[in-house]
């Protein structure tokens, strides 16, 4: 569906710059509240082959979009919070950051 008109069509606003080729990275992570087993296991490893100066490691997710051409930065940047926060993570013990590139 383009994204000037059904569904998505309300996230248009007037006067916006059209951006073409807009890729979205989003990054999942746990909470800083929420233990990290995965990632104490990697920490302890890199400090057992050497790498005593790494002193934390937290694992996580990371995400690709490709978005629809024709999404203004700010439908974009909506776009994604809303898919972030929706779909890929569980707010419970997860949050994200996000970078779009266009």
């Amino acid at each position: 569906m383009p994204a000037a008109s059904g569904y998505w069509g309300f996230w248009r606003s007037a006067g916006s710059t059209i951006i073409a080729d807009m890729k979205a990275h989003v990054y999942v992570t746990l909470k800083t509240s929420v233990l990290d087993p995965q990632g104490q296991t990697i920490q302890n490893a890199l400090r057992k082959i050497g790498f005593a100066d790494v002193t934390a490691v937290r694992q996580g997710k990371y995400f690709a979009l490709t978005l629809a051409d024709g999404l203004t930065a700010d439908a974009a940047k909506a776009l994604v919070e809303r898919i972030a926060k929706e779909v890929l993570t569980n707010p419970v013990i997860e949050e994200f950051t996000y970078k779009i590139e266009e």
